[in-house]
C-alpha cells in the first residue's frame, strides 16, 4: 500500500500594517512566493492564504491591500476602523482567521524577520507536534547600539518582574488552532502577547534566524512607544513594581533613622550647624521618590479602570478576501 502525506495544514500568515504603503508590494511578493513554496513542498494547504490587517493607516496602504485582494485568491484584507496599535491588530488578525485555518504565522510587514524559516516553523508543527513556535533572532546586527541596549535591557528588566518572555523574539511565531483558541481566551485590554503567549502552556519549540536591515519605509517602535510598550508589559504580568514600593519605603524609614541619630550625636558634641541646604535636599529627594510611586500605583489604577469598561479591542470597518 502506497504511503500516504499527512493532510496539509491550512496556514494563515497575518500581517499587522501601519502606514507600509512604501515596503507592502515587496512584502507581499516575497510572501506569495514562500506561500506557493510552501504549498508545492506540500507543508500548507492549497486553500492558505495571507491576511493583511489595516491597522488605521493614513496613506494608500489599504489601497494596496485590496489591490493584492483582486490579483491573488491567497490575499485577504481586513480593515481597522481604526488605528488600535500592534498587538490589538495582530488579535483582530487571529480571532478572524481561527475558525478557518489550521496554523498562524504572525510576522511584521517590514521584511526584517526571514520568511525562509516559515517552513521550518511548519516543519516543527507537523513533525514534532509544537503547537507554539518562536521566531528568535540570533543577532541584532542591523539593528543600531542603542537599539540593541535598550532591547537586551528590557529583557533582563522583564526577567527581574518575574515576567516570562523569550529573549530576542518579537512577534513572529507559529500557533496551532487551539492554541490561538486558548488565546482568545484572555480578555485583557492591555495586550502584551509576548507575555501572555508563554503562558498558554503548549508544547513549543524555537527556529533561529539572523534579522535583516528593514527595505523600505520607517520603523513604527520609535523610543516613545517603545517604552509605552515595556510599561504595559511589566504592568501587567507583574507585580513586583509595588512590591519595590514598599522596600523603597522602608530603606527610607532607615535612612531617616541614620539621620536622626547622626543629628542626635552632632547636637550632643555641639557641631550642629542650621541650615536649609540639607533639609531642601531631603524635601525634593523625597517628594520625587513620592511621586514616582505614586505614577506606579497609578498606573496599575488606570489599567484596572481601562479593564474595568470592558470596551472592544478593535472594529472591524472592512473584510476582503
Amino acid at each position: 500500500m502506497a504511503d500516504q502525506h499527512p493532510q496539509q495544514p491550512t496556514l494563515a500568515i497575518i500581517v499587522p500594517c501601519y502606514n507600509e504603503e512604501a515596503v507592502l508590494d515587496q512584502t507581499n511578493k516575497q510572501l506569495l512566493d514562500v506561500l506557493n513554496d510552501l504549498i508545492d513542498h506540500n507543508l500548507a494547504s492549497n486553500n492558505s492564504y495571507i491576511v493583511y490587517v489595516n491597522d488605521g493607516s493614513h496613506d494608500a496602504t489599504w489601497l494596496k491591500i485590496a489591490d493584492s485582494c483582486a490579483a491573488s485568491q491567497h490575499v485577504r484584507g481586513i480593515k481597522l476602523a481604526a488605528n488600535v496599535g500592534h498587538q490589538n491588530a495582530l488579535m483582530a488578525g487571529l480571532e478572524t482567521v481561527r475558525h478557518d485555518a489550521d496554523v498562524t504565522v504572525t510576522i511584521d510587514a517590514d521584511l526584517q524577520d526571514d520568511t525562509s524559516v516559515i517552513a521550518q516553523m511548519l516543519q516543527q508543527h507537523i513533525q514534532h507536534g509544537a503547537d507554539i513556535v518562536y521566531g528568535v533572532r540570533r543577532r541584532r546586527d542591523t539593528d543600531t547600539w542603542f537599539k540593541r541596549t535598550t532591547a537586551h535591557c528590557f529583557y533582563r528588566f522583564m526577567d527581574m518582574m518575574g515576567v516570562d518572555t523569550v529573549d530576542n523574539h518579537a512577534d513572529f511565531r507559529l500557533m496551532s488552532r487551539r492554541a490561538v483558541d486558548a488565546l482568545c481566551q484572555y480578555d485583557e485590554r492591555n495586550l502584551f502577547l509576548r507575555g501572555i503567549v508563554p503562558l498558554l502552556g503548549y508544547n513549543t519549540a524555537t527556529v533561529y534566524y539572523d534579522r535583516k536591515a528593514r527595505q523600505a519605509g520607517e520603523s513604527k517602535y520609535p523610543l516613545s512607544k517603545m517604552l509605552s510598550f515595556a510599561i504595559d508589559g511589566i504592568t501587567s504580568f507583574s507585580v513586583k513594581p509595588l512590591r519595590l514600593i514598599l522596600y523603597l519605603g522602608i530603606a527610607f524609614l532607615f535612612i531617616a533613622m541614620a539621620i536622626l541619630t547622626y543629628v542626635i550625636i552632632a547636637l550632643c558634641q555641639g557641631r550642629g550647624v542650621p541650615g536649609w541646604a540639607s533639609l531642601m535636599l531631603s524635601i525634593w529627594f523625597v517628594g520625587g521618590c513620592l511621586l514616582v510611586c505614586m505614577s506606579v500605583m497609578a498606573a496599575y489604577v488606570g489599567r484596572i479602570y481601562i479593564e474595568g469598561k470592558h470596551r472592544p479591542r478593535y472594529n472591524i470597518e472592512q473584510y476582503v478576501k
